[in-house]
C-alpha cells in the first residue's frame, strides 16, 4: 500500500473507498473537509468528509484513512438527502 500524504492522494483513495462501498455509479464526487488525526502532534491518519451523488440522492460520508498504508479504519454515513 502507498502512503496518503497529499491532497491528491487523499482524493484518490477517498474515491477508491467510496466506489468500493457504493459502486461505480457515483457522480459529483467532492472532498468536503480534511483534518489530520491527531489534531496536534505527528499525523497518523486523515479524517475526510466527502460528498457525492448516487441515484438522485446526495450522500455525505466520513472516512478515517490511515496515512502510512491507506487502510480505512472507519466509514460513516452522515447524511442522505434529495437535492433541491
Amino acid at each position: 500500500m502507498v502512503a496518503v500524504s497529499t491532497p491528491a492522494d487523499i482524493e484518490r483513495e477517498s474515491r477508491r473507498v467510496i466506489a468500493s462501498l457504493y459502486g461505480d455509479a457515483i457522480s459529483d464526487f467532492r472532498v468536503n473537509e480534511t483534518f489530520q488525526i491527531p489534531e496536534k502532534g505527528p499525523r497518523v491518519a486523515w479524517d475526510v468528509q466527502v460528498n457525492f451523488m448516487r441515484d438522485g440522492l446526495k450522500y455525505t460520508v466520513d472516512l478515517e484513512i490511515q496515512e502510512k498504508d491507506c487502510q480505512v479504519t472507519n466509514a460513516r454515513l452522515i447524511d442522505t438527502m434529495t437535492p433541491l
